[in-house]
């Protein structure tokens, strides 16, 4: 089936352009995106999960793997419809209006097979075996996340789906509607980047992390005497919030040479705890150690010290500062850190205590005039690992720019967009400097409601350090880019 523009006559709803008949001509050896006629977003597993009932929601067309889907014949005409992304298959659990789909493992049960029922223009409905409803857009939502549910088949717009067949191994055969270009070839910056996005308050921050609370705010920690906190109920405006250790730290001051400045803290929430993990060093030196402390509120003073988890000493060839904690798919807990000497390493962590689990360091990624602050997600197939190349912390004059690199394992090898590894200087570059926004880097990377994105701090003008974000988004081979 070839992909085609879709050209809707207000008032009228008439459809060109689009080709006839999609329920006959399944290929149940391809893989599709699901697009809505009504809202234009594709059927997608909600914030990546593999989890067994989670919801599959709406959001923009990426043609990732996340928003990838295979018909396997169920027999008499009706289809199961899997997940390239988790394996598992769609389901409506209830035959009530408004239940929610969800992803399963498939169980061979009715509710979760499904056949294609023609609309006009070549669009499609999924009609549940079992309960009869069809796959529908919740309240005729527009927005990234709006719930897809079950509800009585009226042939509206918002329960019309375009089926976008896809190359081998899931390459668009087309380009998704509205997704922006693939970024240039490594090592040629973007013709531009974008702005960071509107944030007010108090926004003077340096190394910022962030995570989203259980009660949807925001809590940002940054370099600053004793951790800085900052707060937000918006993501837009922050607050100042204290310091994690308002009466000192001083287990630390043996590497700061007597100063309260603690760096690049690296912010996460797991099992109704928060965890902080922190640098304690001097400009230059590797004479540098990372701590753990945690807290069950994140408010200031609320912190319990529980730490060293690494150190090294002026002998070593690594630095122990710019902590990044990654859970993979596994469950293993993942610190990874370093910045200059012999570039990026990772340790094994123990769930139970947060500390070093066993003597294995791993190599991530080396650039030798300068790389640190790293930060791994895991997105679709891939880890991706972000970093920061060259020169920080020298104001309006700073050379940071963020770089990414990619890989299978959460423990590499990580190579760049051109196959370059990243122990040998590779790096897709993803942000640099571009008008008054001097030096961005040190990144941090949110999985919100409404899509992932990049916190960073710049430079402005006159040298503050101010907080950027901006969202992130993934071309046609999975590679992100901000906008």
């Amino acid at each position: 089936m070839v992909a085609a523009v879709v050209v809707l006559l207000a008032g009228v709803g008439v459809v060109f352009g689009v080709p006839s008949a999609s329920a006959a001509t399944v290929d149940t050896s391809a893989s599709y995106v699901f697009v809505n006629r009504h809202s234009g977003k594709a059927m997608d597993v909600f914030e990546w999960s593999t989890a067994e009932n989670a919801p599959v929601n709406q959001w923009a067309r990426n043609d990732l793997a996340v928003q990838q889907w295979q018909f396997v014949d169920a027999g008499g005409g009706f289809y199961t419809v899997r997940s390239r992304h988790s394996g598992k298959v769609l389901e409506l659990p209830a035959a009530a209006d408004g239940t929610q789909l969800v992803q399963t493992t498939d169980r061979g049960a009715a509710t979760q097979q499904f056949r294609l029922q023609d609309s006009a223009g070549g669009f499609v409905r999924f009609v549940n075996r079992q309960s009869g409803k069809v796959i529908d857009v919740w309240e005729w939502s527009t927005a990234d996340g709006g719930r897809l549910a079950g509800y009585t088949d009226v042939d509206g717009a918002n329960q019309q789906w375009q089926l976008v067949r896809l190359g081998a191994g899931g390459t668009p055969t087309t380009p998704p509607g509205g997704t922006p270009t693939s970024p240039p070839p490594t090592g040629t910056p973007p013709p531009t980047y974008p702005q960071p996005g509107r944030v007010s308050g108090d926004v003077g921050v340096h190394d910022p992390t962030v995570v989203k609370r259980p009660d949807g705010t925001y809590l940002v920690a940054h370099t600053g005497n004793n951790v800085a906190l900052k707060t937000s109920t918006d993501r837009i405006t922050y607050r100042n919030a204290g310091a994690v250790f308002p009466g000192g730290a001083p287990w630390t001051t043996a590497y700061t040479g007597g100063a309260a400045n603690l760096w690049a803290p690296d912010l996460s929430y797991r099992n109704g705890r928060y965890y902080l993990y922190y640098s304690a060093s001097t400009f230059g030196s590797n004479r540098s150690a990372i701590f753990l402390a945690t807290s069950t509120t994140g408010v200031s003073g609320s912190w319990t010290n529980q730490g060293l988890v690494i150190e090294s000493r002026t002998s070593d060839n690594f630095n122990a500062i710019d902590p990044n904690l990654l859970v993979d798919d596994q469950g293993r807990w993942w610190m990874s850190f370093g910045s200059f000497w012999s570039g990026i390493k990772m340790i094994q962590v123990d769930p139970a205590t947060g500390h070093r689990l066993g003597t294995t360091m791993h190599s991530l990624a080396n650039y030798g005039p300068g790389i640190e602050a790293p930060v791994i997600v895991k997105r679709g197939a891939w880890y991706y690992l972000y970093v920061s190349f060259d020169r920080c912390c020298q104001g309006a004059n700073s050379t940071y720019r963020v770089m990414v690199g990619r890989s299978a394992s959460p423990t590499g090898p990580y190579v760049d967009r051109a196959g370059r590894a990243m122990l040998s200087g590779g790096g897709t570059q993803v942000l640099a400097s571009h008008g008054s926004i001097n030096g961005p880097g040190h990144q941090a990377f949110l999985a919100d409601n409404d899509g992932d994105h990049l916190f960073y701090h710049y430079y402005a003008n006159n040298g503050a350090a101010l907080l950027g974000i901006n969202r992130i988004g993934y071309d046609s081979a999975a590679w992100p880019y901000v906008y």
